[in-house]
């Protein structure tokens, strides 16, 4: 099949959800030849960050020199985003090739008997079986849903397991407690194999030190409280840690420093592994790393940001960020949550921070809370909200709404944003005005 149809087939499958467990994915890659086996992977997981720890590290190593496989999940701007190496998309050509693989596999599966794969299963596998074939000397999988049952967890050989910031999210699934939720994220940590972790409430680090020493691993912290901040605004950050002065970051927030402190301590635990990075690399990859969707302004005058914050902790840091950079602006927030989310509480940090507050129902989706649900929610936080009849209707609202040095705000859930960047260059190509 060619590209077109392979992203068809893709199509086809994803009624197939999403399911815990690694059976399926253990008799992918048994008939793939267990491409993972031939790779050194780091396994990332968390709730929040484990995509810019995973974008500082392909960065950083792919600076040094190094053949970097990079895996992300979901992705905002393009499907092939989240498979790459050196931060180049999948090539439709192999993308099409894999797919075509898989399907003969899945069949054949599917004839046994046995369980159809999820789609997030053969992206998975599919992305192992393409760094495999282009020889890569390092693999940054970010895991998806949890942990020890994450398709990703599969791979048997690994060479280091990392933790961003821990919090509550996907409660029911992952378990109802934090100390539940870390236990399962937990679950990707290997015998032998270094556990690395930012710093985290202190009974997530417990748990952590616990599975740790259960699974005879050792485990290393990221004391991020020794980062010292420089300098700070909507460009670029600047902080010092330990040895290096003077770091600079394009992503914006606290948070972000405390991410590429974890990447620092990531690199200097795997030097004693081989992999060693020069401070050039450090400072230029620090500097050259882009993740879309992490606080990024995607237009000017006015001010218009996307953020992926979609659960409590990830809008407390929102919150905090806003209060830092836009203090004193008239900020309108364009806001799209999934009903399965704890949306009340993503916006009772959030919701007095706006001067207006347009709703809509994310498009495409059964997850979708309806414009008009959120509404009635962030009424008792702020009588200020609109709930629009659609996406684009909530943009071209905020646009009439906004002056030239105000600012628009689009955040609840990383699924939209893509969407709401074609609309913007969508209005670009038509030369509508944006703004006033």
């Amino acid at each position: 099949m060619d590209y077109r149809q392979a992203r068809s087939y893709m199509e086809e499958i994803s009624g197939y959800g999403s399911v815990l467990g690694l059976s399926n994915m253990q008799q992918l890659l048994e008939r793939l030849n267990h491409p993972e086996q031939e790779l050194s992977i780091i396994h990332v997981a968390g709730t929040n960050g484990k995509g810019s720890v995973v974008s500082y590290l392909s960065t950083i190593y792919g600076e040094a020199g190094y053949r970097v496989g990079r895996y992300v999940s979901p992705t905002i701007c393009k499907y092939r985003e989240r498979i790459q190496i050196n931060n180049r998309y999948i090539e439709k050509s192999d993308f099409a090739e894999g797919v075509t693989l898989l399907q003969g596999i899945i069949e054949q599966m599917v004839a046994e008997g046995l369980p159809h794969p999820t789609p997030f299963e053969v992206e998975t596998a599919l992305a192992l079986w393409y760094y495999k074939r282009h020889n890569c000397d390092l693999v940054i999988l970010e895991c998806g849903l949890g942990g020890g049952e994450d398709a990703t967890n599969a791979i048997e050989k690994k060479i280091c397991t990392v933790f961003a910031s821990i919090s509550r999210d996907h409660m029911g699934i992952l378990g109802d407690s934090l100390e539940e939720i870390a236990r399962t994220k937990a679950g990707i940590m290997a015998k032998g194999i270094p556990a690395v972790s930012m710093t985290q409430e202190p009974r997530v680090e417990q748990v952590l030190r616990q599975e740790a020493m259960k699974k005879g691993a050792e485990f290393v912290e990221a004391d991020v409280t020794k980062a010292i901040e420089r300098e700070s605004n909507l460009e670029k950050q600047i902080f010092s840690y330990g040895d290096y002065e003077n770091l600079e970051l394009t992503l914006a927030g606290e948070h972000q420093i405390n991410n590429a402190v974890l990447a620092l301590k990531v690199i200097e635990t795997m030097e004693k592994k081989g992999f060693v990075v020069s401070r050039e690399a450090i400072y230029q990859g620090f500097s050259k790393t882009k993740w879309t969707g992490r606080f990024t302004t995607i237009h000017k005058n006015p001010r218009i940001i996307i953020d992926g914050a979609h659960n409590e902790d990830a809008a407390k840091k929102l919150a905090k960020l806003v209060k830092q950079q836009l203090g004193g602006k008239k900020i309108i927030f364009l806001m799209g949550v999934f009903k399965d989310k704890e949306y009340e509480k993503i916006v009772k940090e959030t919701a007095s921070l706006a001067s207006q507050i347009i709703t809509f129902t994310i498009p495409d989706n059964e997850r979708a809370l309806s414009a008009m649900e959120l509404a009635y929610t962030v009424r008792d936080y702020n009588e200020n909200v609109t709930a629009a009849d659609s996406m684009k209707e909530a943009l071209e609202m905020a646009l009439l709404l906004a002056g030239k040095d105000d600012v628009i705000l689009a955040f609840g859930s990383l699924s939209f944003l893509g969407r709401l960047m074609e609309l913007m260059e969508d209005m670009k190509k038509k030369n509508k005005p944006i703004g006033v």
